[in-house]
This record gives C-alpha cells, sequence and structure tokens, in this order.
C-alpha cells in the first residue's frame, strides 16, 4: 500500500512573474487542514472582503512556488486571474472527499503508482 500523499505538484497556466521578472510555474500545494480555513475567518481581510479567503487560503497551503523563498497573500494576489482560478479548482480537487484511485505504471519508471481517477486526462505522461 502506497502511503498516504499530502502534497501535490502543480504547473500553473501562466505563471508567478516576480519583481525581477523571472516566471515561477511549477509548485507544490498540501492538504488543506481545518485551522487553515478556521483562522483565516478572525483576519480582517476577510472580515471587510469574504472574497480574500481565498487568498490567505492559497497563501497557506502551497508550500512551494518555483524558486519562491516563500508564498504569502502578496503573491497569491499578484497571480494572473488565469493562474488564480486554476489553484482555486487545483485546491477543490484535491481536497475532497472520496475520489477515486486507479493503479497506473509510470511511463518512466515502470513502477506501480496510485493516480486520482480524475486526474487522469490531465497528466502529461509525454
Amino acid at each position: 500500500m502506497m502511503p498516504f500523499t499530502t502534497e501535490f505538484e502543480f504547473t500553473l497556466p501562466k505563471g508567478y512573474v516576480d519583481k525581477d521578472g523571472i516566471t515561477h510555474k511549477k509548485g507544490i500545494m498540501r492538504l488543506s487542514r481545518a485551522e487553515d480555513e478556521i483562522l483565516p475567518m478572525r483576519d480582517p481581510r476577510v472580515q471587510s472582503n469574504p472574497g480574500y479567503l481565498t487568498v490567505i487560503l492559497l497563501a497557506r497551503v502551497i508550500t512551494k512556488l518555483g524558486d519562491l523563498k516563500m508564498v504569502d497573500t502578496h503573491t497569491v494576489e499578484n497571480l494572473f486571474t488565469t493562474d488564480f482560478t486554476y489553484l482555486q479548482s487545483f485546491y477543490k480537487e484535491i481536497n475532497e472527499i472520496g475520489k477515486p484511485v486507479v493503479t497506473a505504471i509510470c511511463p518512466e519508471c515502470h513502477k506501480n503508482i496510485e493516480v486520482e481517477a480524475s486526474l487522469v486526462g490531465e497528466l502529461d505522461l509525454g
């Protein structure tokens, strides 16, 4: 049995462009914990604008984005809309309950891997 996966790689459609003009596209998002959704509710930015919850939530669960030292709300605020929407969808997808898992063979290492069924069509195996 494979270990429980808590971190998931992603690639942004456009990429975050930092202050030096460097584009960061590949990242890692971890599964959300209850505190990730509860604690931001106390934030004054969320209390004055409930839509800001998503910005804080994504900043908490994105553990890596390219070569950035950290991902914070400023980073998330400055994503292109396409990338922001992609990350919202990715967050929902990895945090859903009871996703079906299928066993596949990795085309590179030829080992058995478990893949969430809803992601099978999105994998770049070439």
